[in-house]
């Protein structure tokens, strides 16, 4: 109903839900439709004439008690009508600033505080690469993301992240952005270590990734998609030391179900207590179009990785990496039974002076253990060369 001082409308309702035309002036009482016979009468809402002063100390009253009222459990929002009021309840609860710490691997923090204290230490990594294509040269953009290692500028982040760039760019969360030069990486870890031009850098605290335990909170910050810079996730840890093949080759991973992207590769995987414990480094998505698969994300291991990234910074390359010198593939089982070898590793080519060759393996030999670890595939090569270094 809506009442003015000189032009007042009134609304009246049948029982069918219809509404009744307005008159301008109508009478009261009981309405009698001659030509249909008698019907149930339509009560009528009143005209109420407004009291405007009095409307101006009850607003200014209202507003007093909802300023007032907001101090405690939250404000009540009162709406009366007829038969009854509904209230909303708003909270008054104050902003909850977050405390900003530093990681000393002693001080355990919420998430909030975690991103507050690591979020400067990571970075959004776009690479261009060119490639000659029927001699026109095209160029192929990808986005990743990295962590600061030290102050003066070397960061870390993943191999396929800058493989065959030709210009990298690094931008720091406050939007300085730096070209940088590629150190070294290396391809069998999915490691990389880059130098921008740059000093007082915020750096990552390393953690301690052998004292994961499945169950344990950990966070990933990086750049999903490329585009979503410096955005969070959260999860637990799935599972330690999982073994996962990625193009080949076998990885020692962190499992965990915190969302993970494409771009967020290279970013850091961090525990609760603010330190680097993993580098994000693949996601698992199934191959069939039938089935969804949500909540498996990976990470290498910081322990597996930290000394091969020391050696990068220092000789541009994994120094102590173990190498065979040798062209090989797979011998499975049906391949062995057709050729009348074992299953195992076939040696295809031997690098002349190269450690195979000065251990007397030739071609057409089957590789099928290495220590005491039995190999079936390149795959259980590649994985049991990795605690050996050069020279072993």
């Amino acid at each position: 109903m809506y009442n003015d001082e000189h032009n007042l409308y009134h609304y009246t309702y049948r029982k069918d839900g219809s509404e009744a035309e307005a008159h301008s002036a109508p009478q009261p009482g009981p309405v009698q439709d001659h030509n249909s016979g008698p019907q149930q009468p339509v009560q009528e809402m009143k005209p109420v004439k407004k009291n405007r002063i009095g409307l101006k100390v009850t607003a200014l009253a209202l507003c007093c008690a909802l300023l007032g009222g907001a101090v405690g459990g939250g404000i009540v929002w009162g709406v009366g009508r007829s038969g009854g009021s509904t209230s909303v309840n708003v909270s008054s609860r104050q902003a909850t600033e977050v405390a900003l710490k530093q990681v000393d691997g002693k001080t355990e923090m919420s998430d909030a505080e975690v991103y507050a204290a690591t979020v400067n230490s990571t970075v959004s990594i776009n690479s261009t690469s060119t490639t000659n294509f029927y001699g026109h040269q095209v160029q192929s953009a990808s986005a990743g993301s990295g962590f600061i290692l030290t102050a003066d500028g070397y960061i870390v982040t993943n191999h396929h992240v800058i493989d065959d760039a030709s210009t990298v760019k690094v931008t720091l969360y406050n939007g300085d952005t730096y070209d940088a030069a590629i150190i070294g990486s290396d391809e069998d870890y999915d490691i990389a270590v880059l130098k921008i031009d740059a000093s007082g850098l915020q750096p990552v605290t390393v953690g301690d990734s052998d004292k994961l335990n499945v169950g344990d909170h950990v966070l990933a910050i990086g750049n999903p998609l490329g585009e979503l810079t410096f955005s969070m996730s959260g999860g637990m840890v799935s599972c330690v030391n999982r073994a996962i093949n990625v193009s080949g080759t076998p990885f020692n991973m962190i499992q965990t179900d915190a969302s993970i992207n494409p771009g967020n590769s290279g970013g850091p995987l961090l525990n609760s207590y603010g330190e680097v414990v993993g580098i994000v480094s693949a996601k698992y998505s199934s191959d069939s179009s039938e089935e969804s698969v949500e909540g498996l994300g990976f990470a290498i291991p910081i322990n597996d990785v930290m000394s091969m990234i020391e050696d990068i910074m220092t000789n541009g390359y994994v120094t102590d990496k173990p190498y065979l010198g040798v062209t090989a593939g797979t011998m499975n089982a049906q391949m062995a039974q057709q050729t009348g070898l074992t299953e195992g590793v076939y040696i295809y080519s031997v690098e002349e002076g190269g450690a195979a060759a000065k251990a007397g393996i030739q071609v057409g030999d089957v590789i099928t253990k290495v220590g005491d670890t039995t190999i079936t595939s390149m795959e259980d090569l590649t994985a049991a060369k990795k605690p050996y270094s050069a020279g072993d």
